[in-house]
């Protein structure tokens, strides 16, 4: 029996032991992929200290890790030939898995399945924090086999979140010139946000809102004209370096990273009107909005939630033609705890990425 290295939780607000397990069996209609890479997510510290419990029920021991990129090892028996996928193909893996029977599945928005969906790394679906898993043949994409697959597995979350959520402030007409795009939370999602800010603004103003200097210096360099630093400061103080920096008090188009009750009520004071406030992150478990500003102001507020194929694909494209920069961390096996950690504590800048040699 061929066996594997696994990082696997055995229980909650527990390190993950570093085990020997057998290599997965595809099913029918799954391929087996040798992982080179896994993204390491701020949801992976949050799956392992319980935030999903309710929400993602799980038996144990389990498998975390839902950023992969790899290559083909192995064939389910119903894998058609018309899939064009050969052993050694290197792919990504889409993170969410529609069961195509309803109705967000048959527009294309799998990762919001109300049926029987399921998502890689979380629930009853093992991960890819392990040399091997698997994943149905039709939710992989493949790609150039000189890719890296240490930037192609991040692409997955960490490119992809905050991709869709810039494109639903640029559908609903709050992107363009005079306009200001804020950003928050310039972590893995974040250092994706500040550049897609800058790709689909068309002209806006992009303004980075982070607790880090570090991270707010690589929020510039990647595409914000401004950055402010938070902490310890009110929304008023806030408010003023804002109208300094850029003329204008108020936001147009806020993507928050972050979603922590106090990036929200930022966000909600800063508002323009007309405004609009888009999360993608998931620090806090409720949001709390001032009713009669949102009304008098015609401002909006929604959740984003990762992203469909299509999405992927192009962000995928993006990323071939060059255009997006990548701070990608590469952990070791043996690491991965220590690293789990320092996602808790808010100490990474862009992707740390599970690397498997």
């Amino acid at each position: 029996m061929k066996t594997m290295r696994a990082a696997r939780m055995h229980g909650y607000k527990q390190p993950l032991q570093l085990d020997e397990v057998p290599v997965p069996d595809p099913g029918p209609d799954e391929l087996l992929i040798k992982v080179e890479a896994c993204g390491m997510c701020r949801s992976d510290y949050q799956l392992v200290d319980g935030y999903f419990e309710h929400g993602f029920p799980m038996g144990f021991p389990f498998i975390p890790g839902h950023e992969v990129a790899g290559r083909i090892a192995g064939f389910g028996a119903d894998v058609p030939q018309s899939a064009g996928l050969s052993e050694g193909d290197m792919v990504v893996v889409e993170s969410s898995w529609g069961d195509g029977i309803c109705r967000q599945c048959h527009e294309g928005n799998e990762q919001l399945c109300t049926g029987d969906g399921r998502w890689i790394g979380f629930g009853s679906t093992q991960g890819g924090f392990a040399e091997y898993t698997t994943a149905p043949y039709r939710h992989v994409v493949r790609v150039d086999a000189d890719r890296k697959a240490e930037i192609l597995a991040p692409l997955t979350d960490a490119g992809l979140t905050p991709y869709r959520g810039m494109k639903k402030l640029r559908d609903a007409g709050k992107l363009g010139a005079g306009r200001t795009v804020a950003v928050t939370g310039i972590g893995g999602l974040g250092s994706y946000g500040v550049q897609y800010a800058k790709l689909l603004g068309g002209g806006a103003t992009v303004v980075a809102f982070g607790r880090s200097d570090d991270k707010l210096a690589s929020a510039a360099e990647h595409g914000a004209d401004h950055t402010i630093n938070t902490r310890g400061k009110t929304a008023d103080q806030v408010k003023a370096e804002l109208q300094q920096l850029t003329g204008r008090d108020g936001i147009d188009a806020h993507l928050d990273c972050a979603a922590s009750p106090e990036s929200i009520a930022l966000a909600a004071a800063l508002m323009a009107a007309e405004g609009a406030l888009v999360t993608v992150g998931m620090m806090g478990d409720r949001v709390e909005l001032p009713l009669f500003p949102f009304i008098a102001k015609e401002r909006t507020y929604s959740g984003s939630f990762w992203g469909n194929h299509n999405d992927l694909v192009e962000v995928l494209a993006l990323e071939g033609a060059g255009k997006l920069h990548h701070i990608v961390t590469p952990v070791k096996f043996e690491e991965i705890n220590e690293k789990l950690d320092a996602l808790g504590r808010g100490d990474v800048i862009g992707r740390q990425v599970l690397v498997w040699n």
